[in-house]
């Protein structure tokens, strides 16, 4: 599945903007009628963009099931003997897609994109197009939730409660832009590619396209200033430059593999570029290096988190925040818990922002009950995780800025099942990208962990005198020590913190350090980083988190989690301006 872009031959028609909107009160199943015949009560709603903020209905923000959106597409006579495919950059959670009450397409999964040819449906009438979308969340899905039903006096009538393991809003609705791709009949249909740099220097793009229809393939490699450097006829192959340039962490550099599909008298049926870029990463017992030096990671965990928009993809918000690390001097980011938008994978290729891309695989745990082996994760879930992991790899393997892929994030991976779950992920990512070191974000310690053997990567989630020892900033450096040296003795592999991090008030400030106050925040950090500083194979240091972030309302949570470097609206607390001594400093 291609990223939809403009070329020669392929036109695209954007479909965002203001649809019909209407909640369904149906339970299980939509009602299906309002497909045929039309929404009976619609309001506006913003595409894309999470409904849940977007009005001042209680019950829509906390609304559990169905909603659907309707709009019309008006035909174009320039669409005539063309392919019309219809995407969805990504659908939280669960999408039927109907065009004028018919069914064409569905897709479970709310990070990832989906298309429907729509060739033969379109005549020379406006069509509707209907989408119902549900937000439930069960032990099958990822992230994992499960739907309860309360007992007792104080619940209304048909009650529901979506209760989910993971602390960040569940945002719902059509969240990534929605565009209909005018595409010629003999096209491009899928490209593979693998941008790999052998020891002598030579730059190779393994290439795999899949393409529709009788033509001749011309493949080419063309460097930033456009000048063709390598080409290759056929459907699969590879490309060779000699001493390219290499893609640099800072430094984006990118190449542009170009794939021309021609007939017979030479005739140009299609043209897409893809990008690309050479560099080396590989994981050692104590370092992660990316073109053979060894790369510390300084940045952040993040959220596709935004006002108003929600977990909606927001261009603005995102550009903001590619300034905010650039001034903060972080060199990268995990796209936790789930996978970002395409656009924001492009720009880090352009800037040369470090990447660990994260599937949805979180919120498997639960701290009342067991989750593996007991008939809440199971084989259906393990399906459906192999599943996002090669869907996520085949959309994101040519980024350059994409250096490691993340399995999951806080798994239950104390308890013995979860032994032979992640041993098949594992194998199964690995199978998918053989080139890039893989990871699984764990929350667990050296006398419980069951499965970070099976990853290249230790990567913990850390928070002593937060949620635990609350308070204490005096046990954070002792605790530190001693656990990050049992995770290495244990695993001999290198670790980053891809998390740690206090809740901080903008604005709110004690002397002597509080909680929740700016002072306690700096101080909290300054103990976290006395321990890194002083292990060697500590290789990386992510806060969490890059900005304040909605969650589901709580005692704990403040309208929110509060841990950000930056506010939600991305204006700095006093952290920010010492984590950007600390950073730059050095280099």
């Amino acid at each position: 599945m291609l990223f939809p872009k403009e070329t020669l031959t392929r036109s695209i028609v954007s479909l965002d903007g203001i649809w019909n909107f209407q909640k369904d009160p149906a339970v299980d199943e939509p009602t299906v009628e309002w497909a045929r015949s039309g929404l009976s009560d619609p309001m506006v709603m913003a595409v894309p963009a999470a409904y849940n903020d977007l009005t001042q209905d209680i019950s829509l923000r906390d609304h559990v099931g169905w909603v659907w959106y309707e709009r019309t597409i008006i035909p174009n006579r320039s669409w005539q003997g063309q392919r019309l495919l219809l995407r969805f950059g990504a659908v939280a959670h669960h999408a039927r897609v109907y065009l004028d009450g018919e069914e064409i397409t569905r897709h479970k999964g709310g990070f990832l994109p989906f298309e429907a040819d729509i060739t033969d449906r379109v005549k020379d009438q406006p069509i509707r197009l209907s989408l119902a979308v549900d937000n439930r969340l069960d032990w099958t899905c990822l992230p994992a939730g499960e739907v309860i039903k309360p007992e007792g006096a104080q619940y209304p009538a048909g009650f529901r409660q979506q209760v989910i393991h993971f602390d960040f809003f569940n945002y719902a609705g059509i969240i990534r832009p929605v565009r209909l791709q005018v595409l010629p009949p003999v096209r491009v249909e899928s490209l593979h590619l693998d941008s790999l740099l052998d020891e002598e220097h030579t730059g190779r793009v393994h290439f795999r396209a899949t393409v529709s229809g009788e033509a001749q393939g011309l493949h080419e490699l063309l460097d930033a200033e456009g000048k063709v450097v390598a080409s290759a006829e056929g459907t699969e192959g590879t490309l060779e430059v000699k001493n390219p340039k290499l893609w640099q962490p800072g430094e984006g550099y990118c190449y542009t593999f170009r794939t021309t599909l021609k007939d017979n008298s030479g005739e140009v049926l299609d043209t897409y570029p893809q990008t690309v870029g050479f560099r080396t990463v590989k994981a050692t017992s104590d370092a992660f290096l990316i073109n053979e030096k060894p790369f510390y990671f300084k940045g952040f965990g993040k959220h596709e988190d935004s006002i108003l928009h929600g977990r909606g993809f927001d261009p603005v918000t995102f550009v903001k925040d590619l300034r905010l690390l650039g001034w903060i001097g972080a060199n990268s980011f995990r796209t936790s818990h789930y996978p970002y938008a395409e656009e924001i994978l492009n720009l880090c290729d352009e800037e040369g922002i470090v990447v660990i891309d994260e599937s949805p695989a979180v919120g498997l745990w639960d701290h009342k009950a067991p989750v593996f082996g007991c008939g809440r994760i199971n084989e259906e879930t393990l399906h459906h995780h192999c599943e996002v992991m090669t869907d996520l790899i085949n959309r994101d393997r040519h980024h350059p800025s994409v250096v490691m892929w993340s399995v999951a994030n806080e798994a239950a991976s104390w308890e013995e099942p979860s032994r032979a779950y992640f041993e098949k992920v594992a194998a199964h990512t690995r199978a998918q990208d053989g080139h890039r070191p893989i990871c699984c974000v764990t929350n667990a310690y050296a006398h419980n962990d069951l499965t970070q053997d099976f990853f290249d990567v230790v990567c913990l989630n850390r928070y002593p005198a937060w949620y635990t020892d609350v308070g204490l900033l005096e046990t954070i450096y002792p605790n530190l020590m001693q656990d990050l040296k049992a995770m290495y003795e244990k695993y001999q592999k290198p670790i980053i913190i891809t998390e740690y991090g206090a809740d901080t008030i903008a604005g709110f400030h004690a002397d002597p350090p509080q909680l929740f106050s700016e002072e306690f925040q700096v101080a909290f950090l300054n103990e976290y980083h006395r321990a890194y500083d002083e292990l060697p194979f500590v290789i990386g240091e992510h806060v969490w988190n890059f900005a304040d972030f909605m969650t589901k309302q709580g005692i704990t949570r403040i309208i929110g989690n509060r841990k950000g470097v930056f506010t939600r609206d991305r204006q700095p607390k006093a952290i920010a301006h010492h984590l950007r001594s600390r950073w730059r400093e050095e280099g």
